[in-house]
C-alpha cells in the first residue's frame, strides 16, 4: 500500500488527530483487501424480511419443496422478529404490516402453529398496526395466489396496459424502470389469476374477522372527486368487464406482456436485475404453462438463487446485486486516500469497470432514441437499465484510474449518455428522463411509493460534481440548467432531500460537494445555508445520524444516533464548504477515528439507502468502509494542500 500523502501541519499540533493517519492506512488496507480478484469489490444489499418471506412464498406457489433452504429463510425470519413481535421495514422502525402479515404467513407455511408464543407476538402486533386488511397491494397478491383473499379483493393490472401506444398519456414508458418490470409481469399474472390453494392450518384466517375481512378492498375515500377515487372506479369497471368476459384484446396483450417479459430476460441477470421482477418473472412463467425444466424457468430460478445467502443456520437474499457501483466508490475513496491511479488495484479495477459498459440500446431509448449506448448499470448484468448515478461515479473513478484498453472511448460515450439523458426540469434521474407524472402515483397497484423516477437533487448534483472532471464549468448551459435545478429544490433550511440515500444528510453532502466542484462559491447562499444546516444538526458525540423515519416525517432530519457513512457524508460537505478548520469537522473526525474497528473498518447496524422511500430502504454494506476512507482521505488532501491551518 502506497499512500502518496505528507503529513497536514495540523495533525501535528492537534492531539485528537494523531492516529488520523494510522486510521486512514488500515482503512485503505481493508478496502484493498476487500477487493475481489477479478478487480471489483462487491458488498452485502441488506434489506428487510419481505425478502425471505417472498421466497417462501414463492416456493410454495411453485411447487418446489426445499425443506432445508425454505427452514432456514423461516430461521431468519424468527431472528429478525421484532420484542413487539412484528416485523420493521428497517431496523429500529416501527412494525410494518405489510412486512410483518408476510412474515407470519411465510411462517405458517412452514409449519409454525397460530398458538405459538412467537405467533400470538406477531398477530398482536400485526392488530395493533391496522390488521391485515392495511397490507399495500403487492402483499394482496400474494395472499390472492395462494388462496387467502379473493383476487377481486386485489388492485387489477390489466395486461391492455401493454397494448397502449406511445404516444398515449399513460404507456409503460412513463412509469419507472423498476415499476414497468413488475406491472409487465404482474398484468400476466392477473389475467391469470391463479390460484395454488394451501391447507387451513396454514392459512391466516385468524388475522380476519367478518367484522374486518371486506375492509381489504379498494375502499373509496372523501373527498369524492380525486384522482385516486377515478383510478378506483377505472378498477371495479375493469374487473366488471373480466367478469362478464368482453375482453377482445386481452390474449393479445398477455401475448405481447409475454414477449416484451422475455425480451428483457436476455443480457440481464434476471429481469431488471432486481429481486421483485425476478420472483414475478417466475410466477408468470409457471401460469403460462412453462415446465419446470425449460430454460425460461431453469435461467429464472438459477439468477434467483444467485442473490441468496446461506448460512448454517440462516439463509437470506438479496434485493439486487451491487459490484458496479461498489466498486466505483472503493475507487473514488482510494483515489481520494492518496493510492497512485497507476496502482495494480486502481487498474485492476478499471479494466473491470470497462467491460461492464452497456453497449446496446434499452429502455431509455424510447425517449432518447438518437443517443449512441454507454455507461454502467448496478449490478453484474442489466444492460437494458444503464443507471445514471452508476455513470456519473464510474466515470469519476475511470478518471482518477491510469489507462486501460478502451477507456477513453467508454468514457467518451458514457459521458454523451449522460448529458443526453439530462430532464426537461434541468436536473437529472435514475434511469429515465422526465419520467414525472404525479397523477400514476394515484393508481391503486402504485402504493410501493416508487411509480415514477423523476430528477433528484441528489444525482443531479453528482452529475456535476462528475462534469467537473470533465472540464465543465459553470459557463456550459447543461451546468446552469442543473444548478437552477438545485436552487429550486433546496428546503428552507438549506438542507436537500437524499432520494437514493438516508436522507438530508446524503442529500446535502452531495449538493455541496457537487456545486462547489463545478465552481458555484462557498460564499453563494445555497452552500451557507446547506453547511449551517449540517453543523447545526451534529451529534454530542461528534458524528451525524439520520434514520429512515425522516422520509415520512421531515421533522425527524438527522434526528438519530451517528453512523460512519453519515458522518463521513456530513464532514466532506462541511469541507467542501470551506469548513475545514471548523470545530465541527474536527469533532467529526475525532468520532471517525475513535470509532474505527482495529481491522479498519467501522460498524454500522442503520440502513442508510433508500430503495423505495417509506417502503423499502437497504443496508449497504460498504457504505460503512468507503465513505469513512473518502472523508478521512479528503482531510489529508486538503492538509497537503495547505488549507489546513495552525488554530485547529
Amino acid at each position: 500500500m502506497d499512500i502518496k500523502r505528507n503529513k497536514p501541519a495540523a495533525l501535528h499540533t492537534a492531539p485528537i488527530f494523531g492516529g488520523m493517519e494510522s486510521a486512514l492506512k488500515r482503512a485503505v488496507a481493508w478496502l484493498q483487501e476487500a477487493q475481489m480478484p477479478d478487480g471489483y469489490w462487491k458488498g452485502e444489499l441488506e434489506g428487510d424480511t419481505i425478502l425471505e418471506s417472498e421466497y417462501i412464498m414463492l416456493m410454495r406457489f411453485l411447487g418446489r419443496d426445499r425443506p432445508r433452504k425454505l427452514q432456514k429463510a423461516a430461521a431468519y425470519l424468527r431472528k429478525k422478529q421484532m420484542d413487539s413481535g412484528g416485523w420493521p421495514c428497517y431496523p429500529g422502525g416501527p412494525v410494518d404490516v405489510s412486512v410483518s402479515v408476510e412474515a407470519y404467513f411465510a411462517l405458517k407455511l412452514i409449519g409454525a402453529k397460530q398458538d405459538d408464543p412467537h405467533m400470538i407476538r406477531a398477530r398482536n402486533a400485526i392488530n395493533s398496526a391496522g390488521g391485515a386488511c392495511a397490507v399495500n397491494s403487492y402483499t394482496k397478491y400474494y395472499l390472492a395466489m395462494l388462496g387467502q383473499i379473493p383476487w377481486h379483493d386485489a388492485p387489477a393490472v390489466p395486461p391492455e396496459l401493454n397494448l397502449l401506444p406511445r404516444w398515449f398519456y399513460f404507456n409503460i414508458y412513463e412509469i419507472s424502470s423498476w415499476s414497468r418490470a413488475i406491472v409487465v409481469t404482474l398484468s400476466i399474472i392477473w389475467a391469470k389469476r391463479q390460484v395454488v390453494h394451501v391447507p387451513p392450518e396454514q392459512g391466516i384466517s385468524e388475522l380476519f374477522d367478518d367484522k374486518t375481512k371486506n375492509q381489504i378492498r379498494l375502499q373509496m375515500r372523501k373527498p369524492t372527486i380525486s384522482w385516486r377515487n377515478f383510478f378506483i372506479k377505472t378498477d371495479s369497471i375493469i374487473k366488471t368487464l373480466e367478469k362478464i368476459g368482453w375482453l377482445p384484446l386481452r390474449q393479445a396483450a398477455i401475448n405481447r406482456a409475454e414477449r416484451w417479459m422475455l425480451q428483457h430476460l436476455s443480457h440481464s441477470a434476471g429481469l431488471g436485475a432486481i429481486y421483485p421482477p425476478m420472483v414475478y418473472t417466475l410466477i408468470a412463467l409457471k401460469v403460462l404453462g412453462y415446465p419446470d425444466d425449460s430454460r425460461e424457468v431453469r435461467e429464472a430460478l438459477d439468477e434467483l438463487e444467485a442473490l441468496e445467502i446461506e448460512e448454517e443456520e440462516t439463509l437470506r437474499l438479496e434485493p439486487c446485486t451491487s459490484p458496479v457501483w461498489d466498486t466505483a466508490i472503493a475507487v473514488n475513496a482510494l483515489h481520494q486516500a492518496g493510492i497512485d491511479g497507476d496502482s495494480t488495484s486502481m487498474l485492476d479495477a478499471a479494466r473491470w469497470l470497462v467491460g461492464k459498459e452497456v453497449t446496446q440500446w434499452g429502455d431509455w431509448s424510447i425517449k432518447r432514441p438518437y443517443l449512441e449506448p454507454g455507461g454502467w448499470y448496478f449490478e453484474f448484468l442489466n444492460e437494458y437499465y444503464p443507471d445514471i448515478d452508476d455513470t456519473a461515479m464510474v466515470l469519476m473513478a475511470l478518471r482518477k484510474c491510469g489507462d486501460v484498453p478502451e477507456k477513453q472511448d467508454c468514457m467518451r460515450r458514457g459521458l454523451n449518455w449522460l448529458l443526453g439523458m439530462q430532464g426537461s426540469d434541468g436536473g437529472w434521474a435514475s434511469f429515465d428522463v422526465d419520467n414525472n407524472r404525479e397523477i400514476f402515483n394515484h393508481i391503486p397497484f402504485a402504493d410501493h411509493n416508487a411509480m415514477l423516477d423523476p430528477s433528484t437533487s441528489d444525482i443531479t448534483a453528482r452529475i456535476l460534481e462528475m462534469l467537473s472532471f470533465f472540464g465543465f464549468t459553470v459557463q456550459d448551459a447543461a451546468v446552469r440548467r442543473a444548478i437552477e435545478f438545485m436552487r429550486r429544490t433546496q428546503e428552507p433550511d438549506g438542507s436537500w432531500y437524499g432520494r437514493w440515500g438516508v436522507n438530508y444528510i446524503y442529500g446535502t453532502w452531495q449538493g455541496i460537494r457537487g456545486l462547489t466542484r463545478i465552481g458555484i462559491e462557498q460564499s453563494d447562499l445555497m452552500i451557507v445555508n446547506a453547511a449551517r444546516w449540517l453543523t447545526s444538526v451534529q451529534n454530542d458525540d461528534g458524528g451525524w445520524g439520520e434514520g429512515c423515519d425522516s422520509y415520512s416525517n421531515p421533522n425527524r432530519k438527522a434526528q438519530c444516533p451517528s453512523t460512519a457513512s453519515q458522518t463521513a457524508w456530513a464532514l466532506m460537505g462541511l469541507m467542501c464548504a470551506g469548513h475545514i478548520n471548523s470545530n465541527a469537522v474536527a469533532r467529526g473526525l475525532e468520532y471517525l477515528v475513535s470509532s474505527q474497528q482495529p481491522d479498519g473498518t467501522w460498524d454500522e447496524e442503520n440502513f442508510t439507502g433508500t430503495g423505495f422511500p417509506r417502503v423499502f430502504y437497504i443496508k449497504y454494506h460498504l457504505y460503512r468502509h468507503s465513505f469513512p476512507t473518502m472523508a478521512l482521505g479528503m482531510y489529508m488532501e486538503l492538509g497537503d494542500q495547505g488549507h489546513i491551518n495552525q488554530a485547529i
